[in-house]
């Protein structure tokens, strides 16, 4: 257990997190008077708060954020990567600030307030950290009651009863109910978002919790974008008769949401079609290759982790958001890695010697983070050409 001794606790803390081990840690709250219980994980992002915190793949999680000023550019309506954040709520070091940024059109306590997140600060984020890194990412709870009572018996009680990510489908809590059509495109300081209204291509993008900027990426890239939900069938995606087949990013176990979705992948894989898949979309093809994942004890969670492409030799800095991971030594004999993490060894993307199928475990499309794999969408649209 990690010690938090070095940092000293306010005498009228109005929030705490609790630990299923009992272990209690007290802070200030910030964000809505709410409790939430879930996954404790960090992130090592030095921008990007509003979108990280709007990432479908952060449900059933509490983000740490180890970067200690959060807040100081409010936030804005661009920013987002789903209406609903999905995130249950965070952990930073210091108070929020008043923003200061040209874009800024609320200030981020009353934006957590907006959207009922719960957040504690005035903890030593570090320490934390370190304790994460050394146990794992812990299950807890996250409690901000302004008048300073907490039920601590029950707080425990309740962070030990939450099953974890392991075995959970998060995908059908996040995606879209019904297909729709998106033609936005990445942003402009100048215009804005902008529109692709001379597409290339026709995709179908399965959300099993896409964010909107990979969405504007694959419209960028110049496609003509259709968003059908993580349950749809093989023969629900046929019907549009697309070019090409997205796998999106997502929540929870692959194992949990591959009982529906493996089953699709495995039909469209028969049609030779075009397939890209990024996070979980990446695990669940690599299940319908007949590979396998497993939950990792840290994940991998920030806007700085190098991966390199073992083909060209090139190291990209990548924007990274995933608690499990593909497997490599039970992939098939068709399918090579074509990526791997400089962190620990572990896979970042595979693709099949003979069909045009390649997925990647980080998140190209950025938002937070570097553009050094901006070029994968333009690469899956020349794979959808080459196939035509």
């Amino acid at each position: 257990m990690s010690d938090f001794s070095n940092e000293k606790p306010p005498r009228n803390a109005t929030a705490v997190i609790v630990l299923s081990n009992g272990q209690v840690i007290k802070g200030m709250g910030i964000g809505a008077p709410a409790r939430a219980c879930g996954e404790i994980c960090f992130n090592t992002s030095m921008t990007g708060y509003q979108e990280i915190l709007t990432d479908p793949s952060y449900a059933g999680q509490i983000i740490t954020f180890t970067f200690p000023h959060i807040g100081n550019v409010g936030t804005n309506k661009e920013d987002i990567e789903t209406i609903n954040p999905a995130a249950r709520g965070l952990i930073v070091r210091e108070d929020i600030t008043s923003p200061s940024n040209w874009r800024a059109a609320k200030d981020f306590d009353n934006w957590l307030k907006d959207n009922n997140l719960p957040g504690i600060c005035g903890v030593d984020t570090r320490a934390l950290t370190r304790m994460i890194r050394d146990s794992g990412a812990p299950k807890g709870v996250i409690c901000h009651a302004p008048d300073g009572n907490f039920d601590i018996e029950a707080l425990t009680k309740e962070a030990q009863d939450w099953p974890g990510l392991k075995g959970m489908d998060l995908a059908k809590e996040v995606s879209c109910t019904q297909s729709y059509s998106w033609n936005e495109a990445l942003w402009t300081r100048e215009n804005g978002y902008e529109k692709q209204e001379n597409p290339s291509c026709k995709v179908v993008a399965v959300d099993f919790g896409a964010k909107r900027n990979i969405l504007r990426c694959l419209a960028a890239a110049g496609c003509d974008v259709t968003v059908v939900p993580g349950n749809a069938t093989a023969q629900d995606i046929l019907a549009h008769k697309p070019d090409g087949v997205f796998l999106s990013n997502g929540p929870g176990d692959p194992e949990a949401t591959g009982k529906y979705a493996v089953p699709m992948v495995k039909e469209l894989l028969g049609k030779n079609m075009p397939i890209f898949g990024i996070c979980l979309g990446h695990q669940i093809l690599a299940l319908a290759l007949g590979g396998k994942t497993r939950k990792m004890h840290l994940g991998h969670r920030g806007a700085n982790h190098p991966v390199k492409d073992l083909k060209t030799g090139k190291v990209e800095i990548t924007s990274q958001n995933h608690g499990f991971e593909v497997i490599a030594e039970s992939l098939p004999q068709d399918v090579e890695v074509s990526h791997i993490s400089l962190f620990d060894g572990t896979n970042e993307g595979i693709a099949l010697k003979n069909k045009p199928v390649f997925s990647v475990q980080y998140h190209p499309e950025a938002s937070p983070g570097p553009l050094d794999s901006h070029y994968l969408f333009d690469r899956f649209v020349e794979m959808i050409k080459k196939a035509s």
